[in-house]
């Protein structure tokens, strides 16, 4: 396993153009399933969920190619309908295939999911959605059948998840009928999903809202969708300038859907100017960051829980006391020991984690746990004195496209060896 070795201490200055968005190309890599043609993604991130989900897709009998920054998929020979243990295992978003391949084959057979441990997740919303949707769903021995083209109806979510609601509109895009999703999630990646399945000439309106309603019965074709921004890539790296300090031009990324993060460094004594696809942002080296009030993850557009961790790295440093609320996730702490390691006073209570600034954090060796978590560590060690040995790079991979030739485009000095 590869190691990142970070010195801390230098200010990141610069620009950089935001990678494309994990969270809205896995959905639309399933998508593909529904297309009888080439599909073209455009400003496709190199992950290793990506890597998984090409591997899904060439599994069951899809064609996938590079061609510089574009992914080129054609799913018209595809014929397969399951999907392994070791691929189901291989990332989160597996679980995205379930309403294609039923609305595509009429039939699928998955194990449960794999990922980021950060505690239970679990995929009843998907299951109950499907079988809304007129398929039958059945679970034994870890295994999840699913038998039946859906017809369409109305899918009403417990909760506004992103993945059900994601995994709902691609199986409603090929039913024989209208599908109405009541409460679903309205995340910037969901607008997206929407966008993607009528270029493939599918009729989805609503995203961005809490009803979606997608036409059914409409015959699919190929097309092509350029995938948006990462906004917690985007987080991730105004977090290392307000660890650091210095002053960086995000390009490529759409400042509405970063719009609590921005105003909580703000808050802070960050400095912030926008315009469309840009975002300026200086914090001052010799200006130390002030605590904030609490901060509290929720469905958007709340605060993301994506962004909890590398935003509580950058805040170890802040003057007084920040408490951040996890709301959506029961074991999304795992950086806490770690920064704790490099000299961080945070302790934690139930969901709640008190962020009690100190001077500066020190280099230590670390471990990441989980995805986010490893942005938090490598935040944390841009704005540390001396060396940070940052392990569990693997988890990093799965959704950031060279974190380490990021950062050094803008100071820093990383090392992966």
């Amino acid at each position: 396993m590869s190691v990142m070795y970070i010195q801390g201490g230098a200010p990141l200055e610069g620009a950089w153009r935001v990678q494309g968005a994990k969270n809205s190309v896995l959905p639309v890599l399933a998508g593909c399933l529904l297309s009888p043609q080439p599909v073209v993604i455009r400003n496709c991130p190199r992950l290793s969920d990506v890597d998984a989900a090409v591997d899904i897709l060439q599994h069951l009998g899809a064609s996938c190619r590079w061609e510089g920054e574009k992914l080129v998929v054609d799913a018209g020979q595809a014929s397969g309908t399951a999907i392994d243990e070791g691929r189901m295992r291989a990332m989160r978003s597996s679980i995205m295939f379930l309403g294609p391949l039923a609305a595509r084959m009429g039939e699928a057979t998955l194990t449960y999911p794999g990922g980021c441990e950060l505690g239970p997740r679990p995929i009843d919303l998907h299951l109950e959605a499907l079988r809304a949707m007129g398929c039958q769903v059945e679970e034994q021995d870890g295994t999840i059948t699913c038998r039946g083209r859906p017809r369409g109806g109305v899918v009403t979510l417990k909760f506004p998840s992103v993945g059900a609601t994601e995994n709902a509109m691609l199986c409603g895009a090929g039913a024989a009928e209208d599908t109405t999703i009541v409460n679903a999630a309205r995340e910037p990646e969901i607008v997206q999903l929407q966008q993607f399945l009528n270029a493939l000439g599918g009729e989805v309106t609503g995203a961005g809202g809490s009803v979606i309603t997608v036409r059914g019965g409409r015959p699919l074709h190929g097309g092509a969708i350029s995938i948006l921004g990462d906004r917690i890539v985007a987080a991730t790296l105004l977090s290392g300038v307000a660890a650091a300090g210095g002053e960086v031009e995000l390009q490529g990324v759409d400042w509405r859907h970063l719009s609590t993060v921005l105003q909580l460094f703000e808050q802070g004594g960050c400095r912030v100017r926008s315009a469309p696809g840009r975002i300026w942002f200086c914090r001052r080296e010799d200006v130390p960051m002030k605590s904030v009030g609490p901060v509290a993850t929720a469905p958007y557009p709340g605060f993301p829980t994506d962004a909890q961790a590398p935003v509580m790295a950058a805040f170890a440093t802040a003057r007084g006391t920040t408490i951040f609320q996890e709301t959506m996730f029961s074991r999304r702490f795992g950086h806490v020991p770690e920064l704790r390691e490099m000299g961080a006073d945070i302790s934690l209570h139930g969901q709640g984690a008190w962020v009690r600034g100190v001077k500066r954090l020190h280099g230590a060796q670390v471990s990441a746990t989980d995805l986010r978590g490893g942005g938090a560590l490598a935040v944390a060690a841009l704005g540390a004195q001396g060396e940070t040995q940052l392990r569990g790079v693997e988890h990093i991979d799965r959704g950031y496209e060279h974190l380490e030739e990021m950062f050094n485009r803008l100071g820093a000095q990383i090392q992966r060896r």
